[in-house]
């Protein structure tokens, strides 16, 4: 096969096997090139949107994998991963040829076939499940797939803006948080970085353009603690190695645009990185470090004697030079270094006995590793509610994790913001089922604590004790979640299916549906079939136990409602009056522990009836209701100021309201589009507070309304129509 010059992030055959036969592993050479010929041969004269020869992908997809270090099989697999879907070999084809493992590697890297869904959210949602049963597996699929997402966005200007826009928010939310998750932090950063170019482009080039204004001053910087380092030094020069990083832009862009900084005031904007040969030598040299320059205060962690569970180690120090110029610096062994980049993938070849065989230590420390990956992957599997899997990923393997010490010294970490039910299963189901409370440095805690770095906790435990099931709202982690609605599936169908029949009819009731027992049975054959229940009584024991979540699915049960029983649409909740007459909110929810007080609705984050909402005593104006979720409430409350001014509400189980809720639609600018949206919310009896509208760049309008809606199923309704606008690109609730 011969070159395609200047082709950037395109590699050929030939540039794999130099990568293959540079690392000295034992490779399957003949089967490696068995496999490229397949590939070229099947996708022929195939090519990508933007004229390249297909075969570059695979081939370069290849190369990546194979700088990883991973083994034989993975390197077929990438160049066989499109070979399935978009050529005319079989899977069971491969699989004679290639081997079983290669087969289930290809199958799993292979893109889902589209299926009908209700919803855009819920067909990522069924896709990215497929793909968790196949990395659940063997952990190699995500590590291909890690690779052919990286080239795809290395190669993703010649799509269109909105393709773009949606493969980086799927990397965001999904491939960036397994990537730290693995310990692949080169390939998280990447990706992160090419998804913000896309997700906000002018954020992204200032950051860029001001580390580009800097360039020059950091190299000079950067040389000089260089020099003062090996100077500084007891080790021989040939046994330490001393440069500089830039943080990645993405890091950047969180603290600068998301918590206010600008970046003179971001400690790690830059770093010095030091790599020697044993552990001893990485706190010699913290030693030098601390003594050339004065450490920051608070600014110093050691994640070589407590890793990351992503078995991150390095230690880590910000200190202040003479001239006053803060910089971090990091130490770390080279084994730790290949680690840091690359996790799993640096450690795979020595799994597979390719160099050399690890001490058994560290042997358990990465099956420990994807063990834990392979359970909350597995949690994802049997979620009855698709549309959760994206959240639970972006909980469980949230990149900000605590670290809590058992009574014995053992240590768990988990994401940040777990309660001490979190932890509980985590030790163990049987602990979890079985808690009645817990104990933080030797004091009793509420079941909903929630656990920070540094506590000692201890679960106490009776044997005749239970899941509750409020228990569900309460975790953070969802493989907490899986194993309590496991519980209550396994243990308590016969209630289930009670209490989640008469959890539908309450909501029907409220959205005005009454159906003969048949009638309300066909109704509900949509989703009997999506979740594939054998009958009504599954679906009944499923809403019992929290499997589906009855606010999420409302909306559907609404409009398949009026598909099937009505021809005209459902009028709203509540339907409106003059605006003379228009009440004021006063009721609609219950102050735990308080009554008669005055209620008043925040105009920062406009909550909805099915909001999760937590109420603050205002001084003289009685209590302020807002969402969690919204930005003037901390996320941990004992931390506040003033906790004690923070009480729990709940919405009242009729609310007859109506509740003020503001949009954004971002829209293709035409004649006659304000007139399309004022026409929709009219004909749906919506009363409009404010409408307004503006040109933004390319060619696009910014409309804002601010409407009266009943609830949050009656706000995701009118969203929906709204959405089927012409040239209504994307909608926003504030």
């Amino acid at each position: 096969m011969g070159k395609y010059e200047n082709v950037a992030h395109y590699q050929d055959f030939n540039e794999l096997m130099a990568i293959l036969q540079k690392s000295n592993n034992n490779y399957e050479m003949r089967k490696i090139q068995k496999a490229y010929s397949l590939a070229e041969e099947a996708h022929g004269d195939q090519r990508r949107v933007s004229g390249i020869p297909y075969i570059l992908h695979p081939t370069s997809v290849a190369c990546i994998v194979a700088e990883f270090g991973m083994d034989s099989d993975s390197i077929i697999s990438a160049l066989l991963h499109d070979v399935v879907e978009d050529t005319s070999y079989s899977l069971d084809f491969v699989r004679k040829e290639f081997g079983k493992d290669v087969a289930n590697i290809v199958d799993g890297v292979t893109k889902i076939s589209k299926i009908k869904l209700y919803s855009r959210e819920e067909q990522q949602a069924e896709n990215v499940r497929k793909m968790l049963i196949a990395m659940s597996n063997d952990i190699r699929v995500i590590i291909v797939k890690l690779a052919d997402r990286l080239h795809n966005m290395r190669t993703i200007e010649c799509m269109p803006e909105q393709k773009r826009r949606d493969k980086s928010r799927e990397n965001m939310e999904v491939f960036a948080p397994i990537a730290h998750r693995l310990g692949m932090k080169a390939v998280k950063e990447e990706l992160e970085d090419l998804s913000l170019r896309y997700l906000d482009p002018i954020g992204y080039g200032e950051i860029e353009s001001a580390l580009m204004l800097q360039e020059s001053e950091r190299e000079k910087f950067i040389e000089r603690k260089k020099k003062d380092i090996l100077k500084a030094s007891t080790l021989p020069h040939n046994k330490i190695t001393v440069y500089g990083r830039v943080k990645s832009i993405n890091s950047i862009y969180k603290k600068t645009y998301v918590k206010g900084k600008t970046i003179d005031q971001i400690y790690d904007v830059f770093a010095m990185r030091i790599l020697v040969d044993t552990v001893q030598e990485c706190y010699n040299m913290l030693g030098v470090i601390h003594d050339l320059y004065n450490p920051i205060p608070n600014r110093f962690k050691d994640y070589i004697s407590t890793p990351k569970p992503n078995m991150y180690r390095s230690l880590h120090t910000t200190v202040i030079d003479s001239d006053g110029i803060p910089f971090e610096v990091q130490i770390r062994t080279w084994e730790m270094h290949q680690t840091a980049e690359n996790g799993i993938a640096a450690h795979w070849k020595y799994k597979l006995g390719f160099t050399r065989i690890v001490n058994n230590k560290k042997a358990r420390e990465l099956d420990e590793n994807i063990s834990r990956i392979k359970d909350v992957l597995k949690a994802q599997i049997d979620a009855d509610d698709s549309t959760d899997i994206i959240r639970n990923i972006r909980n469980d393997f949230d990149q900000n994790e605590v670290y809590v010490f058992s009574p014995k010294g053992d240590v768990f970490s988990l994401p940040n913001g777990s309660t001490v039910i979190d932890l509980a299963y985590l030790i163990h189901t049987e602990v979890g089922h079985h808690m009645v409370g817990a104990k933080v440095d030797q004091r009793i805690v509420p079941i909903d604590y929630k656990l920070n770095t540094g506590e000692i906790c201890e679960i106490l435990t009776q044997k005749d004790s239970h899941p509750r099931r409020d228990w569900l709202e309460i975790c953070k982690t969802s493989s907490a979640r899986s194993k309590i609605r496991q519980w209550f599936k396994r243990e308590k169908r016969d209630e289930n299916i009670i209490e989640g029949k008469m959890m539908l009819e309450r909501e029907l009731k409220r959205s005005n549906i009454s159906l003969a027992d048949e009638q309300l049975e066909e109704l509900l054959q949509f989703m009997l079939k999506k979740n594939k229940f054998n009958d009504v009584q599954d679906l009944y024991a499923s809403i019992g136990y929290g499997g589906i979540q009855l606010w999420k699915v409302m909306p559907r049960i609404r409009e398949e409602y009026t598909l099937k029983f009505k021809p005209e649409e459902i009028k709203p909740l509540v339907r409106q009056t003059a605006p003379a007459k228009r009440r004021r909110i006063t009721s609609g929810v219950i102050v735990e522990n308080m009554e008669d007080c005055l209620i008043k609705f925040s105009h920062c984050c406009n909550p909805l009836p099915g909001d999760d909402i937590i109420g603050y005593i205002t001084r003289g104006f009685g209590v302020s209701i807002h969402k969690r979720s919204c930005p003037n409430i901390p996320n941990d409350i004992s931390s506040a100021e003033e906790p004690e001014r923070y009480v729990n509400v709940f919405w009242e189980n009729n609310v007859n309201d109506n509740f003020r809720s503001t949009l954004e639609m971002t829209c293709t600018d035409r004649t006659g589009l304000l007139a399309d949206v004022t026409i929709a919310l009219s004909s749906m009896r919506i009363f409009i507070h404010t409408l307004n509208t503006r040109q933004i760049d390319n060619g696009q309008a910014l409309i804002t309304a601010t409407i009266d809606v009943a609830n949050r199923e009656h706000l995701d309704t009118v969203v929906r129509r709204l959405q089927s606008i012409r040239d209504v690109i994307s909608i926003k609730r504030f």
